[in-house]
């Protein structure tokens, strides 16, 4: 993807391990501004570990945005998440783990079946910063 594309978009999600450590990156990218009238943010999932890197392509709408505010909120609790689960598109799922840590499920299995699960170590304030995400990603895709 083009660097000048994405500039000025901010990923909807960024979850990276502290630079020193595993390398763990799973993020949500903003892949361009929508059209106008648009109900759809053109996005992806993008994963990368030591191994592997995949990317899977995801329209999120104000309805995702909406359950995304929710999945948060029960992560600011400590609580285990999916995130889009309609089973027609990747599904995301977070769950808390000793010590600060969460497990990252991206599983991809209408399509590809690939499922991906990586435990991670995200900075102090993680879903504090994903909140300010969610109020771009929302701004956005209000035109």
């Amino acid at each position: 993807m083009d660097d000048e594309l994405h500039s000025g978009l901010d990923d909807l999600i960024h979850l990276a391990d502290p630079p020193g450590t595993s390398g763990h990156v799973v993020a949500l990218r903003v892949l361009k501004r929508p059209d106008p009238g648009s109900e759809f943010l053109d996005c992806e999932f993008t994963v990368s570990t030591e191994t592997i890197t995949g990317g899977f392509p995801v329209g999120i709408t104000s309805f995702d945005l909406d359950r995304w505010e929710e999945a948060l909120d029960g992560l600011a609790g400590a609580r285990f998440v999916s995130w889009l689960d309609s089973g027609r598109t990747v599904r995301l799922r977070i769950k808390p783990l000793p010590s600060r840590a969460i497990g990252v499920t991206v599983s991809d299995d209408p399509s590809s079946q690939v499922t991906v699960s990586l435990p991670m170590s995200p900075p102090v304030g993680w879903i504090e910063d994903h909140r300010a995400r969610l109020v771009k990603a929302r701004q956005l895709l209000a035109g």
